[in-house]
């Protein structure tokens, strides 16, 4: 057995395989950690790992003490019950321009849910589209990935409504959503357009309501269809998420470069 078959039950029921096994009628039974269990096995070869730039992230240093405090509140408490949080579905979301912190704050959230033993995947939107890409050249492992991505406890998804998404990868990514909806599954998001704004970005459609260009050459039946994909993806995510937090103002990015020392070839 592997470690993650063999760990101690959490729960203090179980001999560590799952299964709560009465001797008197040699009869067993699903223990209550055995759904995180499957999760974490489902959820290897998931990029579960910080990126190096946010490992050092917290809520007590820059830049999250100059941001919105009601926003960071949120965080803060959304943090103090990841595990409740995680286990009930609820999710957060961002929305702001660049460089005001979203992806920091994302990741407080990713990095609290893996220390607190939970399983993570932490992708940008164009990332994970291209593992799915990747994936598509075996049936068995593209319904092997999306059972991955809907059984992990949580999804993490930056960039939400970069340009360019092709009807397939619109369907793709409605079946991640819809499925981790169906299931009360958490995701957190960050992105750069408030929601009727984004059900159109992601359907591949202009401010005005028609078509942005995009080139398709897989993609779903009509127009129609795709701004009904469109608006069912974000209106998942506010059921899952609740409203986006809203981060504006200068980029920090560009503030922490002004400050940093130069460096002495």
């Amino acid at each position: 057995m592997s470690p993650q078959e063999t760990e101690p039950c959490p729960l203090g029921l179980c001999d560590g395989s799952g299964f709560i096994v009465d001797e008197e009628t040699n009869t067993a039974r699903d223990c209550g950690c055995r759904a995180s269990r499957i999760a974490r096995r489902q959820s290897t070869r998931l990029k579960a790992r910080i990126p190096k730039r946010y490992r050092g992230v917290s809520l007590d240093r820059p830049p999250v003490p100059g941001m919105s405090e009601p926003v960071v509140t949120t965080v803060r408490q959304y943090v103090r019950n990841i595990s409740a949080n995680l286990h009930n579905g609820r999710g957060l979301w961002w929305v702001g321009d660049v460089g005001t912190g979203k992806t920091t704050l994302a990741m407080i959230v990713s990095k609290a849910a893996l220390e607190s033993g939970h399983t993570a995947a932490i992708y940008s939107l164009p990332r994970l589209l291209q593992v799915l890409r990747d994936e598509i050249r075996s049936e068995e492992g593209m319904a092997t990935l999306l059972d991955r991505l809907t059984t992990v406890d949580l999804l993490h998804i930056d960039d939400l409504g970069s340009p360019g998404l092709t009807g397939w990868a619109l369907e793709q990514f409605y079946l991640i959503v819809d499925a981790r909806y169906q299931a009360h599954r958490a995701i957190i998001a960050t992105t750069n357009l408030w929601p009727d704004d984004l059900a159109r970005q992601l359907a591949g459609m202009g401010p005005d309501g028609g078509p942005a260009g995009r080139e398709d050459p897989v993609g779903v039946s009509s127009d129609r269809a795709t701004e009904q994909m469109g608006k069912q993806i974000v209106s998942r995510l506010i059921e899952i998420c609740g409203d986006p937090l809203p981060l504006f103002g200068d980029d920090k990015r560009r503030e922490f470069r002004q400050h940093e020392p130069a460096t002495v070839a």
